[in-house]
Order: C-alpha cells, then sequence, then structure tokens
C-alpha cells in the first residue's frame, strides 16, 4: 500500500516562530507561560507542556509577576501589552509577521472610517482569538462577520465600509462578501467602499493544493486538533473531492476497517499539525501490513 505524505501539509511560519520562541526560552530553564495555547493541536501542546510550557488566560496575569510570558501568533488586544507593561511582567511576542501587519491595517481602517461616519468591517470567525486581538487594537469598534447573511444584516450600506479579513479565513468566501459589497456600492462615490484581502496565502493556496492532493488517493487521513478552525475548514475541503476522508486527532483513532482493499494513502493536515505526527501516523498505518 502506497502511502504519501503532503509535503505543504504542517506548520506555517508563525507556529514555527512561536514553537521556536517557546523552546528556546525554555532551554535556559526559564519557565514559559503562554497566553492561550500556541496552536490547537493537543497532541503538539502535550509535547511542549512535557518541556516545561504552561498555557493561562490573562485574567492570570497577576499570579504571573516573575514569569515570561509568550504571546502567541494569534496576536494580543492593545490592552494585553498594556497590562503586561504595568505589572512589568517580561513577555516573548511572537505574533505572526502577517497577523502584525493586519493589526496596523486594521487601526488605519479605523482611522479612516472615523473621518466618514464609517464602518470597518472584519471577515472572521466571532471569538476566534485573532479577531479579538484585532478589535481589541480599535477599542472593539468593528463589525464581524462570518458569513454573507451577517454582513447583509450588520453593515448599513448607506455609510462608507473598509472590508478587512482574518488572516485564515476561507478566499472564496472573501470574495463573495466582496463582490457583494462591490455590487452593494456600485453607485456612490469611488472610495465609499474600500476592500483589503488581507488573507494569509501561505494557508488560503492550501485549499486548492488539498483538492488536488485528496483526488489521488484511495483514502485521505486529515490530521488536525479538534478545535483547529483552520483544520475544519481544510478538512471538508479533502471530504468535497474524496469521500474516503477521515480526520483525526493522532493515530490512536485510526480504524484499519478504512484500508481494506485500499492501494494508496494520502496523509495530510493542519497549519497546526507538526510533520511528527504525521509521519507517526504513517508509521502506524505501515504496521497494518496490509
Amino acid at each position: 500500500m502506497k502511502i504519501e505524505i503532503d509535503s505543504k501539509s504542517g506548520f506555517c511560519v508563525g507556529v514555527v516562530k512561536a514553537i521556536k520562541m517557546a523552546e528556546e526560552e525554555l532551554a535556559t530553564g526559564n519557565k514559559v507561560l503562554s497566553l492561550g495555547d500556541i496552536m490547537h493541536n493537543k497532541v503538539e501542546m502535550d509535547r511542549l507542556e512535557k518541556l516545561g510550557l504552561t498555557s493561562i488566560n490573562s485574567s492570570q496575569l497577576l499570579d504571573c509577576v516573575d514569569e515570561t510570558i509568550l504571546i502567541r501568533a494569534h496576536g494580543e488586544p492593545i490592552s494585553t501589552y498594556q497590562k503586561l507593561k504595568d505589572l512589568d511582567i517580561k513577555y516573548l511576542d511572537a505574533t505572526c509577521g502577517v497577523v502584525a501587519h493586519l493589526q496596523k491595517q486594521v487601526k488605519t481602517a479605523y482611522e479612516k472610517m472615523q473621518l466618514v461616519d464609517g464602518q470597518v468591517v472584519i471577515l472572521g470567525k466571532h471569538k476566534h482569538p485573532e479577531v479579538v486581538g484585532l478589535t481589541g487594537h480599535i477599542n472593539e469598534k468593528a463589525i464581524v462577520i462570518d458569513s454573507l447573511q451577517e454582513l447583509i444584516s450588520k453593515v448599513d450600506f448607506t455609510r462608507p465600509i473598509y472590508l478587512l479579513s482574518q488572516t485564515t479565513k476561507s478566499l472564496d468566501l472573501f470574495n463573495i462578501i466582496a463582490e457583494e459589497i462591490t455590487e452593494r456600492y456600485k453607485d456612490y462615490p469611488e472610495g465609499y467602499a474600500t476592500i483589503k484581502d488581507s488573507i494569509c496565502r501561505q494557508v488560503s493556496n492550501r485549499y486548492p493544493h488539498l483538492g488536488v492532493f485528496s483526488t489521488k488517493y484511495d483514502i485521505i487521513i486529515f490530521v488536525s486538533g479538534a478545535d483547529s478552525s483552520n483544520g475544519i475548514a481544510l478538512f471538508e475541503e479533502c471530504k468535497k473531492n474524496n469521500k474516503n476522508s477521515y480526520k483525526i486527532e493522532d493515530e490512536s483513532q485510526i480504524d484499519i476497517e478504512w484500508f481494506r482493499g485500499c492501494e494508496s494513502v494520502g496523509i495530510c493536515g493542519a497549519t497546526s499539525t507538526p510533520l511528527w505526527l504525521m509521519e507517526r501516523v504513517a508509521s502506524h498505518i505501515k504496521d497494518f501490513g496490509l
């Protein structure tokens, strides 16, 4: 049975940066406290916790004045940085470069919309850490939408609008939202509607890639944390193109019956899935001896 791991699956650069910063600090013997899980992958988080990483929430900062805090790739609201400064807590900022750039774009958008009584609209998942960080850079003065229906119900189309997106949202959905806005503002003066594509291409390019990858094998094994938004969306792309696609967190969830009569298996994963875990899954399948 042929087993192949997708070469383009695995950590994105933002997650790689956060893990590297955590590991380097832990290697010095210092304790590191992450504001939330570095990534939505329990197996990798378990590995990091064994090295000494601990996840906390912002309400626990008062008890961490002598510790080192890690700001993960998702970024944080301005209020978090102020709180760390007020408490004189050492921190490592692992905010993804793409997210940090988007935070600046959100602030610029807000400043422009303030001048014309306009609206900042962010396409993103409600309460997602990145979105919480983005809105927290403009005092929560943004309209967050996660669908075309929400755009229509929440936005005042008589006022100027500035559209941005969470970096990991679907490019297809962003384009649908952008087309709707363009159509509704077609009779307004130029500049009344501003649309900025802020989606990370390292993530968005995986959708068409996995669409093709998943058609090449009898079975697709998609490895991802259960709570990973990115993982859920990418798995759906696999499932859409190959009905014999299965989503697992680790090899313990694999059923040997999936592979009866199977000649080829493709293994892939989310941007929060480590390569070593996909390799472990591949080794486990090989051990079946089918």
